[in-house]
């Protein structure tokens, strides 16, 4: 298989630096690229195509939010965003992972959870950190009560319990041993619930369930 392709995008060289010696020094991840400035991510990446991108949250000239806009808004096959940032219940975050990011991660986060956090959102069958997530959509998600959304009812029962298990962090594999059904039948059953969203992953599936109601974060 071919390694795992990787865009450093932060204002601080020896943050790229520290994040670039520990991903190269595994055999599935190459640092493809490199980004100082929010505007200059947004390059990299249309030049680079890479798989993941590590972003930071505040840049010069645009911020990672805007940044993840840019890319995600006008590449037809984006890569996986995951937003880098100092703290964890930050509403920067949030805005981040409702801009289209796949999930954040802290700068103080060990090796191993760095390395384990590029290769879960590139194979995409899981959410990062769903317990943290949760907290975010409580924090800064909806406050008012809402209608259920459109989308709900068009959910079969199945999907439905599919949605609510993706966003406790389950793998597809999980998701399957939990429902009793083959991999192959979750692996539908979660297309067919980002079909009926309306969104690019499951992320934005789960952070659409909290702020809608479907699922509440407390």
């Amino acid at each position: 298989m071919s390694a795992i392709r990787v865009v450093l995008a932060d204002d601080e060289r020896m943050v790229r630096t520290a994040l670039r010696v520990i991903l190269d020094a595994e055999p599935d991840l190459e640092v493809v690229g490199e980004a100082a400035t929010g505007a200059e991510a947004v390059s990299v990446v249309r030049e680079l195509r890479p798989d993941v991108v590590l972003m930071d949250v505040r840049m010069p000239e645009i911020d990672g939010i805007r940044a993840s806009e840019q890319i995600l808004g006008t590449l037809a096959e984006p890569p996986r965003i995951v937003v880098v940032t100092t703290f964890e219940n930050d509403a920067y975050v949030y805005e981040a992972l409702r801009a289209g990011a796949a999930g954040f991660l802290l700068k103080r986060a060990a090796v191993d959870e760095l390395v384990q956090a590029v290769r879960l959102v590139a194979r995409s069958d899981s959410l990062l950190f769903p317990a943290a997530v949760r907290s975010l959509a409580a924090e800064y998600g909806r406050r008012e009560p809402a209608p259920a959304p459109a989308w709900a009812a068009r959910l079969t029962e199945r999907e439905a319990q599919v949605l609510r298990l993706m966003a406790t962090g389950l793998t597809n594999a999980e998701i399957a041993g939990r429902m009793g059904v083959g991999p192959a039948t979750t692996k539908t059953h979660v297309a067919s619930v980002l079909a009926k969203t309306g969104v690019r992953d499951r992320t934005q599936a789960v952070i659409a369930a909290y702020e809608t109601g479907f699922i509440s974060p407390r």
